[in-house]
């Protein structure tokens, strides 16, 4: 199986991540990672989802059916090398014995403090998924307390972009 991330322009209401979520689990399909956000308009909303399917014939489906809702504007299938990013935020275990320690690591991954505290430091970074795993794997030994880990967001690289009229103009309203 492999992973494919879907760039979805919908609607920006409320309920259109219930519809689309909803597709994928009527279908038995995982989300992987999801990550809604606005766009450069007003009236919609960019879905990044990322989703794990063994069959491309089985994702031109989904993306079909993912068409047909009312709300969706356009779908496409980033390529893998797309600009894809995750931010996670890190509460580590640290004292002021290791602390300039667990800040060294963190800037090897170009993170940052973000809160610090005499027993832990939170720290930020941003990057792909196998970056951010590295940084975890070199935290761990220090004590994670805490960790969370924002879904997948990702742009086209160049000037490509889903608001081009590669299926007729961009509608503005349904």
């Amino acid at each position: 199986m492999s992973n494919h991330t879907l760039s979805v322009l919908v609607s920006d209401q409320p309920g259109v991540l219930a519809r689309v979520a909803s597709l994928f689990s009527r279908r038995g399909f995982n989300i992987e990672s999801l990550a809604v956000g606005p766009t450069e308009r007003d009236d919609l909303s960019r879905i990044t989802l990322v989703t794990e399917v063994d069959d491309v014939t089985i994702l031109e489906q989904l993306v079909k059916q993912l068409n047909k809702l009312i709300e969706v504007y356009k779908v496409i299938e980033l390529e893998p090398n797309s600009v894809q990013r995750q931010l996670i935020l890190v509460k580590v275990r640290c004292n002021e014995r290791n602390r300039s320690a667990v800040l060294d690591v963190v800037g090897l991954f170009r993170g940052k403090a973000v809160d610090v505290s005499f027993e832990s430091i939170t720290v930020e970074a941003t990057g792909s998924d196998d970056k951010l795993d590295a940084l975890i794997t070199m935290l761990e030994p220090y004590g994670i307390i805490e960790l969370v880990k924002s879904g997948e967001v990702a742009l086209s690289r160049g000037n490509k972009s889903i608001n081009e009229k590669s299926r007729g103009v961009l509608r503005t309203a349904r």
